[in-house]
């Protein structure tokens, strides 16, 4: 056969390959493309994915560090408050006991000692014609916040003292007042007991 029969078939065929080769350069160059971004991607997916796990144990961390801190805080100013009511449970006692006593170590000319029959007694000593204060005022129980002391009597019914109704374990276990030194082992506030107790009397009867 003649090469100039058909002249134009070695180029088309050059053609042809040189578009094949083309094509395959580009489908190569595409794939390539494709893979280098999702190697570019996935790493960021990857950590997005950590920080935002490392983001939640952070917050479950925060909220965890804060309820402890709230805790302590309220142990904290919960033992503050009742370390200020069992001082004020301590002055307020203290001031009925030295009425108390005012009123048993001072009676009229004449009379003998005796405790007070009721706590109006020593708020206006209804011994005296002239108005003689031993209270100033009738003290409220700072755990309760109400005038609902109990009363400690003698055998004749008057009264010799009172104490705190309040069931709580005391904080303070030392440094009281000599004539307190039996609080130290007490288990309640019940157990604090403001009684005057004449000296060289261990109980005095009412008369």
């Amino acid at each position: 056969m003649s090469p100039h029969k058909y002249p134009n078939t070695g180029l088309r065929s050059q053609e042809a390959q040189g578009q094949g080769l083309q094509a395959l350069r580009n489908e190569a160059y595409i794939y390539v493309r494709r893979n280098d971004e999702r190697c570019r991607i996935t790493p960021r997916l990857r950590f997005l994915r950590t920080q935002s796990g490392f983001s939640y144990i952070g917050v479950l961390l925060a909220v965890a560090i804060a309820g402890i801190a709230m805790t302590a805080a309220n142990r904290y100013w919960s033992t503050i408050i009742q370390r200020e009511r069992e001082a004020e449970l301590i002055f307020r006692g203290d001031q009925i006991r030295e009425a108390i006593q005012a009123y048993y170590e001072n009676p009229p000319e004449g009379q003998s000692k005796q405790y007070p029959r009721s706590i109006d007694d020593l708020l206006k000593d209804p011994r005296y014609p002239q108005a003689r204060r031993h209270l100033r005022r009738w003290y409220k129980d700072p755990f309760s916040g109400e005038n609902d002391w109990a009363i400690v009597r003698d055998a004749g019914g008057r009264i010799k003292g009172v104490h705190s109704n309040h069931s709580g374990r005391p904080l303070k276990t030392g440094g009281f007042p000599k004539e307190y030194g039996a609080f130290e082992t007490a288990a309640s506030y019940s157990d604090w007991e403001f009684i005057y107790t004449p000296k060289g009397s261990a109980n005095p009867e009412g008369g």
